[in-house]
């Protein structure tokens, strides 16, 4: 048995291994490594459940796990360019995730004033290109997620941070975003990405961030 299992994980290390000598984008690196790990996981559960075929586990582990992730598709490289096109200049940040998401990490000076979940005049601009990429890519989700910095109570930054997401779907989705491609979060100040012991770290703590993903596509 440990004999299969080794064997079925050596399958997987050589997917793994393989993929990475090929001349390869991080995103198709990542999705191999992916498919290596469900190659393992599949190794033991089919020498354990399947008769000892570790091998027919780590193929099919493989399987679900390339496809179990985000895909970073021509269609979301067009929407990265497309947003980076619409923020440059305004300190938003556009960014590829680990996990194949495409991020836009916008700062509270230009997304919300201080203790206020009213789009702002200079964020207005930006989500009308975004709203204008969506829908020109329908397969494309979205994830809203709204933080505040630590002044004031759990109280008052839990249900502010969810009406900044909250806002900047409803904007979006008056340019005619289907609502039900969205999905919105408050995190409060739970989520710092910088000091709160300081007027611009508390500035960058109060920020919106928006998560597009794919899948199913290539």
């Amino acid at each position: 048995m440990r004999k299969l299992i080794l064997a079925g994980t050596a399958a997987a290390v050589l997917l793994v291994t393989g993929c990475a000598d090929m001349n390869m984008s991080d995103t198709q690196r990542r999705t191999a490594v992916g498919a290596g790990a469900g190659a393992a996981g599949g190794a033991v559960i089919g020498a354990l459940a399947g008769g000892g075929n570790a091998g027919k586990g780590a193929l099919i582990g493989a399987g679900v796990g390339a496809l179990g992730t985000y895909i970073w598709s021509s269609n979301m490289e067009k929407q990265k360019r497309e947003m980076e096109a619409a923020t440059r200049g305004t300190g938003i940040g556009v960014s590829q995730t680990q996990d194949n998401l495409l991020k836009l990490d916008i700062p509270s000076d230009v997304s919300f004033d201080t203790g206020r979940a009213n789009v702002k005049s200079n964020f207005a601009p930006v989500l009308d290109r975004f709203a204008a990429s969506l829908q020109g890519n329908p397969a494309s989700t979205v994830r809203i997620v709204g933080h505040t910095d630590s002044t004031g109570s759990d109280a008052v930054n839990d249900p502010l941070s969810v009406d900044r997401a909250a806002a900047t779907r409803d904007y979006v989705v008056m340019r005619g975003v289907d609502a039900r491609r969205f999905a919105i979060e408050g995190r409060g100040s739970r989520q710092p990405v910088a000091t709160n012991d300081s007027a611009a770290g508390r500035a960058q703590n109060r920020r919106v961030e928006i998560f597009i993903g794919e899948q199913g596509r290539s």
